[in-house]
């Protein structure tokens, strides 16, 4: 999997994205991640990537030529055209969903966008799509695009040591996690539950099914409007959804 990201502050981004694991993936070449600086396609020489609006208005919007510019050169540079996706309050919102299949792609290149926003006709022409990661408004991309791409390069093989590191997690089949527990056995009276440690993994795996609807029941409810409940399931979740769940 190849990522560019296109931003004002590729620094910053470079020294988040090559810590910890997904540092690791990249030393590794399971993964390649490259931090474009926009300014570097300004065509002043105060490298002014943004103007004021037409109409009037506050703030200050991201012109289309450097924007421009950079893709251009990005898609010389990996030989193909990368998906491109502007992080956007417009955006619809990231899911794990979306992240799977954004995973299938090799070549995706991300938009850091800034001020009051990016020129309508960059989105028109060049973005593939918007993607928000929730309803509320940052000062700038960089933050929504780490977290984006965090949550898709840990997806690509290679960077996590076993596809279960993922497939288990939150959100990845439709529900929350289940409960997790580590030594020691009893702490402060309170103790982990005997199946976790009875050895038999079918029983193991069952609770674990099981905690997981729970769990979602509880906290996102509205998660299992979209998954297609078992006669079982819906037995497990009688006490916890209401009757016209």
């Amino acid at each position: 999997m190849k990522i560019d990201l296109i931003t004002l502050f590729p620094e910053m981004c470079e020294t988040v994205l090559g810590e910890s694991i997904i540092g690791r993936a990249q030393k590794s070449e399971a993964i390649e991640i490259k931090c474009h600086q926009l300014r570097d396609y300004a065509l002043d020489k105060h490298r002014r990537v943004d103007d004021t609006t037409y109409g009037g208005g506050m703030g200050m919007l991201m012109k289309c030529e450097p924007i421009a510019l950079c893709f251009e050169d990005i898609e010389k540079q990996r030989g193909v055209r990368p998906h491109f996706i502007c992080m956007s309050p417009q955006g619809k919102t990231l899911t794990q969903k979306r992240l799977k299949e954004l995973s299938e792609i090799d070549n995706i290149c991300v938009l850091a966008g800034h001020y009051e926003g990016v020129d309508q006709r960059i989105i028109d022409e060049f973005i593939d799509e918007e993607i928000s990661i929730g309803d509320y408004v940052l000062t700038g991309g960089e933050l929504p695009a780490l977290v984006f791409i965090d949550a898709l390069a840990r997806m690509a093989p290679g960077v996590l040591s076993n596809n279960e590191c993922f497939t288990e997690e939150s959100h990845f089949n439709g529900l929350l996690e289940y409960p997790q527990y580590t030594k020691p056995m009893e702490w402060r009276g309170l103790e982990v539950p005997p199946v976790l440690y009875s050895g038999d993994h079918a029983k193991v795996d069952r609770w674990r099914y099981e905690q997981s609807l729970i769990n979602t029941a509880k906290k996102r409810p509205d998660m299992l409007k979209e998954k297609e409940l078992s006669e079982d399931d819906k037995r497990i979740l009688a006490d916890f959804m209401p009757d016209d769940g």
